[in-house]
């Protein structure tokens, strides 16, 4: 675990953030806008690392990929800022008119943007791994404070330094003015297209498996994963798990019926195929009643008798050099006795499914064993995964039910705020649909990535939906209007933030821990169909809806058209 914390510290975040400034630079178009983005990105990492300090997070190899998911969830916020007073100054306006504008346009969808995205990253703390709880913790108080920064450090800097942008140009926004036109043209076909392929995606869901195989969680590069790979193929296995196995009284392990079970059972474990040692103290008892028939082979064996039981115990314990018992094998009013065996590399389905059949077999077989426990590292990782997705469920609804909530009150419109719940719910469902096709492995990793997400994919959803509604209240355009400008305002800020937190959570997806990559590659997928949904879904629904609406105002470059078109 320190091993791939260190290695995710030393090689992931400085590739990412040299990989946020590119993208920035690059699709920005400004040296200084990504200068101030950057800076802003640091203090808002330094500040949730400094609260995790202050509060007293452990660094773990979970928690470290923070400042990775920090930084790419606050360009999102920035980016919207800049867009627009980049787009401001290139038309013509002075610096604090156009940061004036944009400020006015995206401060409540930035606000609305980061509560949802801090609030799916607080329900983590219903996990029941605390690393994770930490992570989200520490992530929503670095998109808290970089929203702060986005509207009062942010532009009061770029109002300050100087800004070099290029005339506007008649070419900046023709591709999401002509993707706009393609969905108002094609909004039926690609409704009903969407609602097909979706379904169709949804309905591969079922195919994931809830599984994990722990030394996996480690890359090759990690020493204990090539010490251990060596291990399992040369020497023995890594998986322990004990028995806890109770007679139901005092010094009832020397009785002979318990014991006979207790051999019954362990020569069970021993035949099963995930077995490769078997240790139980029946084996002590066998060898001295050998021992004392003069090493006769005919009998070793079970005494059958649990005076003499008793009596061999006592001589083997009084035997033991001084400081030496057998309490790791037998408890100290010797009613219960413990079965320890090691396994193969099993994944948690099969340990879960193993763990079961021992104890149905005990049930039916061994009468003398009146109660059986289970445990082991192994064990409790295998039922955590199972454990979080319950927890995790409660916590997505809970965050499901908050930012329908929030999104109803800040958009002023119940239908609005309904219709908003399809594009942001939909992403989580088919990124699911899409790895049961490819992987069908859902890890304790992915448990935790629907809560995580669902704020983020808001983002979109919120800014296209306030663009869309600032269009229909402010300026009276009709929808396909609307539609329209939304596209042409906040299309190609979307899809800035997009690339660069794909950019970011791919980085991640290259993470030596499992949970961190398969994390960073889900989180990946769900943001591109979040974007996908955001451009060819909501904008035909929006359209669908207000067809039936008696209020419906006219296009103004659709005159010719019904009001309804």
């Amino acid at each position: 675990f320190s091993e791939s914390a260190i290695f995710d510290s030393s090689t992931l975040l400085p590739g990412s953030f040299v990989l946020m400034a590119v993208l920035l630079a690059l699709l920005v178009g400004s040296f200084v806008g990504t200068f101030v983005t950057l800076l802003l990105i640091v203090c808002s990492v330094a500040a949730a690392m400094g609260f995790a300090g202050l509060v007293g997070f452990p660094l773990t190899s979970v928690t470290t990929s923070t400042p990775i998911i920090i930084l790419t969830v606050a360009v999102a916020n920035a980016v919207h800022v800049l867009v627009t007073y980049i787009h401001g100054l290139r038309e013509g306006s002075e610096k604090q008119a156009a940061m004036e504008e944009s400020l006015r346009v995206n401060v409540q969808p930035v606000f609305l943007a980061s509560a949802t995205t801090a609030i799916g990253f607080l329900t983590m703390n219903f996990s029941e791994v605390p690393p994770f709880g930490h992570l989200g913790t520490m992530v929503s108080v670095g998109v808290g404070v970089s929203f702060v920064l986005t509207v009062a450090f942010l532009p009061a800097l770029m109002t300050l330094l100087p800004a070099r942008v290029t005339a506007a140009s008649g070419d900046d926004y023709t591709r999401m003015d002509r993707l706009a036109e393609f969905v108002i043209k094609r909004r039926r076909q690609l409704l009903w297209g969407m609602l097909t392929v979706i379904v169709v995606c949804v309905a591969n869901l079922p195919r994931n498996e809830l599984n994990d195989v722990f030394v996996h969680y480690f890359g090759e590069s990690i020493k204990f994963r090539q010490d251990t790979d060596f291990l399992m193929n040369n020497l023995t296995g890594i998986y322990t798990l004990g028995y806890s196995l109770d007679s139901g009284d005092s010094g009832g392990i020397s009785n002979p019926d318990y014991q006979r079970d207790v051999e019954a059972f362990s020569q069970w474990l021993e035949a099963q195929p995930e077995t490769v040692h078997v240790d139980r103290f029946t084996t002590i008892m066998k060898k001295l009643n050998k021992n004392m028939h003069a090493d006769n082979p005919d009998y070793y064996r079970l005494p059958n008798n649990r005076d003499l039981g008793a009596q061999y115990l006592l001589l083997y314990e009084m035997s033991l050099p001084y400081g030496l018992d057998l309490n790791n094998q037998i408890n100290v009013d010797k009613s219960s006795s413990k079965v320890t065996l090691t396994l193969k590399l099993i994944s948690s389905n099969e340990m879960v499914a193993f763990d079961r059949r021992a104890h149905d077999w005990l049930a039916a077989n061994a009468p003398a064993v009146k109660r059986a426990e289970s445990a082991g590292t192994i064990l409790m990782f295998s039922n955590i995964g199972q454990r979080n997705i319950r927890a995790m469920l409660i916590g997505t609804s809970l965050a499901l039910i908050l930012i329908s909530g929030i999104l109803v009150i800040a958009l002023r419109s119940m239908t609005i705020g309904g219709v908003s719940l399809v594009p942001n719910l939909i992403p989580a469902a088919v990124g699911f649909g899409l790895w049961g096709v490819f992987v069908g492995e859902v890890g304790l990793s992915l448990s935790i990535v629907t809560g995580m997400t669902f704020g983020i994919v808001v983002d979109d959803t919120v800014h296209f939906l306030s663009k869309y509604l600032r269009a229909r209240r402010e300026q009276g355009l009709g929808p396909n209007d609307a539609v329209r400008y939304a596209f042409h305002t906040v299309g190609r800020a979307l899809t800035v933030t997009t690339v660069v937190l794909v950019a970011g959570f791919m980085v991640l997806a290259m993470s030596s821990f499992e949970v961190n990559s398969a994390m960073g590659l889900m989180t990946a997928a769900i943001i591109t169909i979040a974007l996908i949904c955001a451009f060819l879904l909501l904008p035909p629904l929006l359209m669908k809806i207000e067809e039936n609406r008696a209020d419906a105002t006219p296009d103004r470059t659709d005159a010719n058209r019904p009001a309804t078109a």
